[in-house]
């Protein structure tokens, strides 16, 4: 971690607020025996409080590592989870096979959403010509928003999500802000289609979900020593999961914001967040995080034809889209200063789980 990662403070030992952040996260969700009794305590807690219904959890797939291993862990608590995937078009073959085999070797119910292609490539669009990081905002907002609707829907409490601070860290707001408000602005300003039919999510929906429905995520890997690649081949072996061949590259739309934009527009490198939680948990040495750094991130030039294509930019727009000055969330009306607000409220929702910690620390500490 450097100071090309915005929002980084260092004190006066040189210790940045990324590491403290990880810190108390640490405290909030120990390893070993520990953590073992806690995730045993909510997978108990979670079975009984949905008794009554046919699921007890949601768990939203991917395809990839990290969200098969959840639901392949939580059938062998003993839970009855709902398999939940939005599809937004950019599936890869081999994810789309490993989510098929899962579900039918898990015997659990799958739900498949899809997006109004017409509506949703327009917004991705959009936030390309907005020239901020965050193209796969949509994305990861209408993934947030589904998971709870079902949840609220399906009358269930819980849902469970595969992501990790201890391996994948926590992106910076200048990297990776979110809220409803920045997708409606940003599609009024730059869209062509109006939004009828796309998952968003707004404060009131979140006020909706978290203190009427009672929604909770829970992220089980937080508890567990967990090695992606030994959860890899253990998937392998027991559900003939295939890998995809990188971090998020499940998508083909993913791998194109990794390999073609991030870097080259935006001189944004998200590994450096990755590498640097693994060295705070102790899985990889700084030298060798220091070392995978110094690997580039390859262009992708048969990517971006797909991409390009399938989105109906030509080269010539994309190279225009590119050369844009880079902006970010400030620039947009958002809900941010409306979060800012409501700190007091907000921490008092994280203490009572309402609201992950992780939010808490992201929006008031980076």
């Amino acid at each position: 971690m450097d100071s090309t990662v915005p929002g980084i403070k260092f004190d006066e030992n040189g210790v940045c607020n990324f590491c403290k952040t990880h810190d108390k996260l640490d405290k909030q969700f120990p390893l070993g025996e520990d953590g073992k009794k806690i995730l045993d305590q909510q997978m108990n807690q979670i079975k009984k409080e949905g008794s009554g219904n046919k699921y007890d959890c949601i768990i939203g797939i991917s395809g990839g590592t990290d969200s098969t291993f959840c639901l392949s862990l939580a059938k062998k608590y003993g839970l009855r989870p709902l398999a939940v995937h939005l599809d937004n078009g950019w599936n890869t073959d081999i994810a789309i096979e490993n989510m098929r085999k899962t579900v039918e070797k898990l015997d659990v119910d799958f739900r498949l959403l899809e997006c109004d292609w017409d509506e949703f490539k327009d917004l991705q669009v959009s936030f390309l010509k907005a020239s901020v990081p965050e193209v796969e905002l949509p994305t990861d907002l209408a993934i947030h928003s589904s998971l709870y609707r079902v949840a609220a829907k399906e009358n269930v409490k819980y849902v469970i999500n595969g992501h990790n601070f201890r391996t994948e860290g926590l992106q910076p707001l200048g990297w990776c802000y979110m809220d409803g408000r920045y997708i409606k602005n940003v599609q009024k300003m730059f869209g062509n289609v109006k939004l009828k039919t796309f998952p968003n999510l707004t404060i009131s929906d979140m006020l909706y979900f978290t203190l009427i429905k009672n929604v909770k995520f829970v992220p089980m890997l937080a508890y567990l020593n967990y090695d992606k690649a030994e959860a890899g081949e253990l998937l392998k072996k027991e559900l003939d999961w295939n890998s995809y061949g990188g971090h998020h590259f499940e998508s083909v739309y993913t791998r194109f914001v990794i390999t073609n934009i991030l870097g080259k527009k935006f001189g944004i490198d998200k590994r450096k967040v990755s590498l640097s939680a693994a060295v705070r948990s102790g899985y990889i040495s700084r030298e060798e995080a220091l070392n995978k750094l110094e690997e580039p991130v390859l262009e992708d030039p048969d990517i971006e034809k797909t991409v390009l294509n399938k989105l109906g930019i030509s080269e010539k727009d994309f190279q225009n889209i590119m050369d844009k000055d880079p902006k970010m969330f400030l620039d947009y009306p958002t809900y941010y200063s409306v979060i800012k607000l409501f700190k007091l409220p907000i921490r008092v929702a994280c203490n009572l789980n309402l609201l992950p910690e992780i939010f808490y620390e992201k929006y008031f500490n980076f």
